[in-house]
């Protein structure tokens, strides 16, 4: 939907609501921001008002043990695999002798006197005990130190907004796994996400991970700027994560009715409600900027979304900053000509058009073959 479309469905919208709006003459209703702020207040960079993630999530946030570690004792050890090159350090008295050994396919090695020597799925401290026990055979009181040298056996893709860096590697791509390793933890190793540019923004908010079948999507805006590590996620071995784009208008809120250019305006720019009607261009001579609705929440909750009324006249004649309500991402903010009545029935008229506006795809599978009534030529 281009920007020319997006301002003609708003217009239309607008007057829809206008035309409802004229019927009305019950006395306005709807959560007084003040009361909102005071009461029922999510600071704007929550996701969305969203509820917290499901249990699932916050149990792979958790995990001790996976594929690709486990702990023992409570530190994370990784697990050698088919593929990992090993150095095996046998100490001559003070003099080290270093064996490098690649682990083969069969999840086996040999070393020194003898071969066949399982290590996949053990950890180094293992396989130095189990190194050690079989040498005194050989030697009285081996002293062996096993490290990894090469990480191959265990790895994750990573797509979508990661930033390409002018030295080392980065950006999207295939990434070795060498530990317990958490999904932002794999972002930030490869570049980290794209943010403050003006287009290509990541979205992480809606950061997604395919896991042997199952797709996740977790919340690492709140990670990364609220410390909340309830959807930090372990990676496994084989995981997909994609960190999406923002849609083209990015964080964005929609303005109509009395005001001189209704639109679509970043939520960066019009964060609040005295810089959203500036950025629209000030409401019109016949707008009631005294019963001002913003409509939030339409997306998680359609049938019962937030409606919030503010008195723009209380704020700009008697400064009265308290009705300045801080707007949030899918805001729908409405200057009216008249006062409006009913919430429920402004709700009731209005919804068709919103998911048209919103969502289009909603509105095509609830209305069916009278989402063309709606169609732009």
């Amino acid at each position: 939907m281009n920007r020319n479309k997006a301002i003609s469905i708003i217009q239309l919208t607008c007057l829809a609501i206008s035309l409802f709006c004229l019927s009305c003459t019950f006395e306005a209703k709807g959560i007084p921001v003040k009361a909102y702020n005071t009461n029922q207040s999510v600071d704007r960079t929550d996701d969305d008002g969203r509820t917290g993630p499901d249990e699932s999530i916050v149990r792979l946030s958790q995990v001790v043990e996976n594929s690709v570690f486990t702990e023992k004792r409570g530190v994370p050890e990784y697990k050698i695999g088919p593929g990992d090159v090993l150095t095996i350090t046998l100490w001559d008295q003070s003099k080290p002798v270093p064996f490098v050994t690649t682990v083969r396919p069969d999840g086996k090695i040999s070393y020194s006197y003898m071969d066949d020597i399982s290590v996949s799925g053990h950890t180094c401290h293992e396989v130095d005990d189990i190194l050690s026990t079989a040498l005194k055979r050989y030697i009285r009181n081996p002293r062996i130190d096993v490290v990894v040298t090469e990480y191959k056996s265990k790895s994750a893709l990573l797509f979508g907004q990661i930033n390409k860096l002018q030295t080392g590697i980065s950006g999207p791509g295939k990434y070795p796994l060498t530990g317990k390793t958490r999904i932002l933890d794999l972002i930030v190793m490869a570049g980290g996400p794209i943010i403050g540019e003006e287009f290509a923004n990541a979205d992480l908010r809606r950061v997604e991970i395919v896991r042997k079948g199952q797709t996740y999507t977790v919340n690492l805006y709140n990670t990364m700027f609220k410390g909340d590590v309830s959807q930090n996620i372990v990676i496994d071995d084989g995981d997909i994560v994609t960190v999406p784009e923002l849609p083209t208008y990015g964080e964005r809120v929609y303005v109509f009715g009395e005001v001189n250019n209704q639109g679509i305006y970043r939520l960066k720019d019009a964060y609040d409600l005295l810089a959203v009607i500036s950025k629209a261009g000030g409401t019109t001579r016949v707008a009631v900027d005294s019963d001002v609705k913003i409509i939030r929440g339409y997306e998680e909750n359609r049938d019962q979304p937030i409606i919030l009324s503010a008195n723009l006249d209380e704020i700009l004649k008697k400064g009265d900053i308290a009705q300045n309500v801080s707007l949030q991402n899918g805001d729908v903010v409405y200057v009216p000509r008249t006062v409006i009545g009913d919430i429920n029935e402004f709700i009731v008229n209005t919804t068709p058009l919103l998911d048209y506006l919103l969502y289009p795809d909603r509105y095509r599978e609830g209305y069916g073959d009278n989402a063309s009534q709606l169609r732009l030529k």
